[in-house]
């Protein structure tokens, strides 16, 4: 029996012996190509069955003996680790393969460093968040999958082309990920889009049901509905399934699914398709309809259903399997040949293959699909650089951002409708509102309780403007009211401890409380006054024009005028001054016109009529002129408004006191931008308090934002004015949570307020609100200019006696001439009568004589 366990004992030797020799001899045509991969995974096994193809292929082209040493990680670091040592002092192997995920690979690597004669054994990682420092540190390490921040490129302009402004992030939790591996990579792309993460949720891999409940949850009552999954496809698939039970698989959500999942949609089981309904999906593309994808194709399915029979129903390749061949068949060119890993490039199954800085170039080019019944449908593609477009075509250069050209999207719970992307409040859950209560003046933000129905009332500009831009919107935006005693900084705080959905009232916009919050468009205007009592001085110049209106001197030049033109028609019949030439008679008007407004024009006037109209008319304008003099008195004895304090340096110069509001931001921007001594300022909490204050010499000056300022020198208009300048600081402005989805519809609806003029009527019926309280006292002189109203009747009075002088000086002219043209009618019919009694008695007389001479004898007889 000892001797036969020698025998056997020698045979073992000697056939040791004997591989030894031969793998001496061999040596130069036999090379160990190690891989560290997750062997229980559907990538993993997809990444053996291509890697094997790989070296079967450069065995039979290249003549070479490429060895494949397979070690099993599970997914862990310390297998990984083990694993990497035994190849490398065991194996002997050229180089490593894998693993696949970043906290793998960077153990490998380390137990490649520490084995100092193997240093340069070349890793493939198929990590794809491994950080840029890692191929510094390591010069062996090599990337051999491209960063994930492409994708989610592609994955921020789905988001961004159907105007979703947040997103909440669901990915699956390791090592690199909690040390901001990966999340440097989903952070800028949606940075770059303007789309706010609203909410990052890590998973671990073993993830209990329960805590993949409250995980979704969790994100089911916060009001962002859109959803990228970040994870392995196990842990995605018990996801989906998860939100399935819980409703969000249906109407009104999105979901966003990763390279990770999408690219294995097809090794899916039916069920789990079945809880992804509705998802869109981003991948890496690849040409799977060239002759040489087909014949590889071909090659792995008969592989993959020998080696996994019954385990994986479908057999096809993924794009794990392509990049996982393409890395094999990269490193398989440079062992025991002249080319280096910088230098290889060549189109693989995956892309085009180049290695930059020992990094494989980035994909640019991803596949949009959509996951609908049984399968999935191929939408179309994203490029980085051009937008969307329906098929890859390099020669044409466009930047489509808008994702409707791929066609209708299923999304969750129906065909056609696209989700909004959030949830709006309801009447059952309506938007809660912090209302300040605190206001300076009730004119901005008024609040009151009834006792009766034990309710509050809130009303004032902020509130109206808030609800009219409410009404614009185009949805229906429950909400309540709620007051709120405390200071604004400490209502806004509240918004972001999400005790309140919003703030609304006159909260100034600063720097400081973008911290906590998001604001809206300013409603009111910006900046910083101060207000000073006024200093008053006479004023000259053109003051003798001021005590009568425009219309009161043009009014009163016409009458004057009015009144010249009747005494000059009825006063130049009894004068020859007022007859002559055209030129000459309109000089006598005018001055007819106001030389009666003192004298009688050093002439006795003769018509009766004329005297009329001039003594009406003195009478009226001696009552102008005595109202003339008193409002021309009283202004040159009334000082004109100017500030007792016209900049901050006099305030300094004089360590003069000064006020702000008790509850506000400005006691801080005195201080800190303006320099002023903290123990110089005063706080007030009312209007009144303040123009006390100021009327008393308490404070020399009271600093106030622009809206406040403009009411209280409205309602203090003869004691108080601005003067200055204005610092640009605050504005009034609505508060909401950072990255709320209602900002900027809000701020949409509001700017159509102001171009609308909304804005500007309830500003304007503001200030029309605030009634001057400095109104002086009956006895005090007022420095309003007169003006036609005050003299309406007297001016009825003198315009209605000339012209009814001047009416009837027409009429009695007129019957003058008539009785002229009477008589010398008369006088020519007498004329006429007495030339016919003459002509008659002649030619009597001479008939007479006739017969007389004829009743004569005849003296001859």
């Amino acid at each position: 029996m000892n001797s036969y366990n020698f025998y056997v004992l020698l045979y073992f030797v000697a056939l040791a012996f004997a591989s030894v020799n031969l793998i001496t001899t061999k040596g130069d045509e036999s090379s160990v190509l190690g891989a560290i991969l997750d062997c229980n995974s559907r990538v993993g096994k997809e990444e053996i069955v291509a890697i094997e193809i790989a070296i079967e292929e450069l065995n039979n082209q290249r003549n070479r003996n490429l060895i494949l040493r397979v070690k099993c990680s599970r997914g862990e670091s310390a297998l990984a680790a083990q694993a990497a040592r035994h190849l490398i002092s065991k194996s002997h192997v050229a180089a490593i393969l894998g693993p696949n995920s970043w906290e793998e690979s960077s153990a490998v690597a380390e137990v490649a460093a520490a084995t100092a004669h193997q240093s340069d054994i070349p890793i493939l990682s198929f990590s794809d968040s491994a950080p840029p420092w890692a191929t510094d540190r390591w010069p062996f390490f090599v990337q051999a999958t491209p960063v994930t921040s492409n994708q989610m490129k592609a994955v921020a302009a789905i988001i961004q082309s159907w105007n979703w402004r947040r997103v909440n992030i669901i990915y699956e939790e390791t090592d690199s990920s909690s040390s901001g591996n990966i999340l440097n990579h989903l952070y800028a792309p949606f940075q770059d889009a303007g789309v706010r993460i609203d909410a990052l949720s890590p998973l671990p891999f073993f993830a209990t049901s329960a805590a993949l409940t409250d995980e979704l949850d969790k994100l089911r009552r916060a009001q962002c509905r859109v959803f990228v999954v970040h994870t392995g496809v196990a842990l995605a698939e018990r996801i989906f399934a998860r939100a399935h039970q819980m409703g969000m698989m249906e109407k009104g959500y999105v979901w966003i699914a990763t390279d990770s999942i999408t690219s294995l949609v097809h090794s899916m089981s039916p069920s789990a398709i079945s809880s992804m309904q509705g998802v869109v999906g981003v991948r890496r593309h690849f040409r799977d309809s060239s002759d040489k994808f087909g014949e590889f194709r071909t090659k792995f399915m008969e592989k993959f259903r020998r080696r996994y029979p019954g385990a994986e129903k479908n057999h096809g390749p993924g794009i794990f399997a392509l990049q996982a061949y393409d890395a094999a068949r990269s490193i398989g060119l440079t062992i025991n040949g002249t080319e280096k890993i910088e230098e290889i490039v060549f189109d693989g199954l995956s892309g085009k293959i180049e290695y930059k800085n020992r990094k494989l170039s980035p994909v640019v080019q991803f596949q949009i699909i959509n996951i609908i019944g049984r399968s999935y449908q191929e939408l179309g593609f994203w490029s980085d650089g051009s937008g969307f477009s329906t098929v890859l075509d390099n020669t044409v250069k466009s930047n489509n951002s808008s994702m409707e050209i791929l066609g209708h999207v299923v999304w969750p719970g129906g065909p056609w409708s696209t989700p909004r992307g959030w949830v709006l409040p309801t009447v059952s859950n309506p938007l809660r509102i912090g209302v300040p209560n605190v206001s300076l003046t009730s004119k901005f933000v008024k609040v009151e309780y009834n006792a009766a129905t034990k309710n509050y009332s809130f009303s004032g500009f902020s509130i109206e403007v808030f609800n009219k831009t409410v009404q614009n919107l185009n949805y229906s935006l429950p909400y309540e009211f709620i007051p709120y005693t405390g200071s604004y900084t400490d209502l806004v705080k509240q918004v972001r401890l999400k005790e309140f959905d919003a703030a609304v009232g006159d909260i100034a916009i600063i720097s400081g409380r973008y911290d906590y919050v998001e604001f809206s468009h300013a409603h009111t205007q910006a900046g910083l006054v101060m207000v000073v009592p006024i200093e008053k001085y006479s004023n000259r110049a053109w003051l003798f024009m001021k005590p009568f209106t425009k219309a009161m001197w043009l009014l009163t030049g016409l009458i004057n005028i009015y009144n010249g033109f009747v005494i000059w028609s009825i006063e130049r019949e009894h004068s020859t001054d007022l007859k002559g030439p055209f030129f000459n008679q309109i000089g006598h008007l005018l001055w007819l016109a106001f030389a009666t407004l003192l004298s009688l024009n050093g002439q006795r006037l003769h018509s009766n009529l004329s005297k009329m109209a001039t003594v009406v008319w003195l009478f009226v304008s001696l009552i102008i002129t005595q109202s003339y003099t008193a409002s021309l008195t009283s202004m040159l004895t009334v000082q004109r408004i100017e500030p007792k304090i016209a900049n901050i340096e006099m305030l300094k110069n004089a360590n003069a006191f000064v006020g702000c509001s008790k509850v506000s931001f400005v006691k801080t921007y005195l201080t800190d931008a303006l320099q002023f001594n903290s123990g110089r300022i005063k706080n007030f909490t009312t209007p009144e308090a303040y123009a006390e204050a100021l009327r008393s010499g308490e404070i020399a000056a009271a600093f106030l934002e622009i809206p406040v300022a403009k009411l209280f020198v409205a309602k203090y208009c003869k004691s108080f004015v601005i003067a200055g300048p204005t610092y640009k600081v605050g504005g009034y402005g609505f508060a909401f949570p950072k990255g709320s989805l209602l900002v900027a519809d809000v701020d949409k609806s509001l700017l159509d307020a102001f171009e609308k003029g909304v804005v500007k009527d309830l500003e304007k019926s503001l200030i029309e609100s605030e009634i001057c309280v400095d109104i002086p006292a009956d006895n005090e002189t007022t420095n309003a200019s007169l003006s036609p109203h005050s003299f309406f009747v007297l001016f009825i009075f003198t315009g209605g006696t000339s012209t009814a002088a001047l009416a009837i000086y027409y009429i009695r002219s007129r019957r003058k001439v008539d009785d002229v043209a009477y008589e010398h009618k008369g006088i020519w019919m007498f004329l006429v009568l007495m030339v016919l009694k003459k002509w008659r008695y002649r030619r009597n007389r001479m008939s007479r004589k006739v017969s007389d001479l004829e009743s004569l004898p005849d003296s001859n007889s």
